[in-house]
């Protein structure tokens, strides 16, 4: 038998795509399948978008891009964030990857190792532990409760800083809670993050402009005194519908404070997946600078849903499910079910054919509770509700 590493035996998986594919073949099988899974937009790229990388393969543009994204993919990446977060960055600290994970993958892999301490949300998106245990770091679970609307605690987060930790990752809007942090808890963590100046953080804000309720999400960026030490993932993949494009985008530090990060990452980029597809940065850049009628539209859909979801989750026997304020998921409390969440989210699809995922596949605070994805049609999300109240009434 082969002998490999063991880091490779400490890599965990996204459980969602195991339920979609188990959905999937469910469907081929002819069972009718509601997939409510699965975090990812059910609305088209816009036009423009698909025409713009259509227009770029055209023209020509199907070679070798710079490890960094094109200049011209940056300088629009730098000129949305100025619009989003009112903060002025440069082309030159910013990067375009081959979606958000290689951004958690370097960001993980550059601060992880034997000794060091990686802060985490749990509940949260499950490749932040595996890529913290498969470094060989110790994950330190940040609670994400639903008593405190799914929103981190600078207080409680704050606690868990010892002399090892190297790296802290906060998610707001979050996966899977649909939980937003309030600004005034985020200007607490920072404060108190100027007592711990060898934690370095890792801001997912992959969902940051989808809120509601008149939410507004609060960058880490605009906390200048993170600045040299502060990573932001972003991306295309939720705002444009964009989730096979595979194109995200990160900012990093890059001065002697910061160890220079981002020629780091450049060069693990080199190594590892060389650049992003020319058409696809294209089509980002027309994304970014195009008609935002579409993102809009899906938004205010995903509203109507939200409200849909969270009233008939709250009429299900057992169940009971607080209003998420971002991204699009519902996290409900099935602790009064009687069931075990994974056990309860496998057999609602083989029985019932809606596709759910339990929550301690977002780590072990994630018991008791499913996510849900309102990316789907009402109709459908009535029919999987109801098929999932007559299950429980059984």
């Amino acid at each position: 038998m082969l002998q490999t590493i063991a880091a490779f035996d400490r890599i965990g998986e996204e459980n969602a795509f195991a339920v979609l594919a188990r959905a999937t073949a469910l469907a081929a099988q002819g069972k009718d399948i509601i997939n409510l899974g699965i975090g990812q937009p059910d609305f088209r790229t816009p036009e423009h978008i698909v025409e713009a990388a259509i227009k770029a393969l055209r023209d020509g543009h199907h070679g070798y891009t710079p490890a960094t994204g094109l200049l011209a993919t940056r300088v629009a990446v730098a000129r949305r964030t100025l619009t989003t977060t009112g903060v002025e960055v440069s082309p030159e600290n910013v990067m375009i990857l081959p979606g958000g994970k290689p951004t958690m993958y370097a960001a993980i892999v550059m601060f992880g190792e034997p000794g060091a301490e990686i802060l985490y949300p749990d509940p949260g998106f499950p490749i932040y532990r595996s890529m913290i245990e498969f470094t060989g770091a110790k994950p330190v679970p940040v609670p994400i409760r639903e008593e405190n609307g799914f929103a981190f605690s600078a207080e409680e987060t704050l606690a868990l800083i010892t002399p090892k930790t190297r790296l802290l990752i906060l998610n707001s809007p979050a996966n899977p809670t649909g939980g937003v942090t309030p600004r005034a808890e985020i200007e607490k963590l920072a404060k108190g993050l100027e007592k711990h100046p060898h934690v370095a953080i890792l801001s997912d804000e992959i969902y940051d402009v989808m809120t509601y309720d008149g939410e507004q999400h609060c960058s880490l960026l605009q906390f200048p005194e993170l600045r040299e030490r502060l990573i932001v993932l972003n991306g295309w993949s939720k705002t444009w519908a964009m989730t096979g494009w595979r194109m995200g985008w990160s900012i990093w530090p890059n001065s002697d404070a910061s160890s220079h990060l981002y020629d780091k990452v450049r060069k693990l980029a080199v190594n590892c997946w060389s650049c992003v597809n020319a058409p696809s940065q294209h089509a980002g850049i027309a994304a970014i600078d195009g008609p935002q009628d579409a993102v809009d539209v899906m938004m205010k859909a995903f509203d109507r849903r939200r409200k849909v979801v969270v009233d008939g989750l709250n009429k299900l026997p057992g169940v009971s499910c607080i209003t998420p304020k971002g991204a699009f998921y519902a996290f409900p409390n099935i602790s009064k079910t009687g069931w075990k969440a994974k056990k309860l989210a496998s057999a609602l699809l083989e029985e019932t054919g809606v596709a759910l995922i339990g929550g301690p596949d977002f780590g072990v605070l994630g018991e008791g509770y499913i996510r849900l994805s309102y990316a789907n049609s009402e109709e459908n999300i009535l029919r999987a509700l109801e098929r999932v109240g007559n299950f429980l009434a059984a």
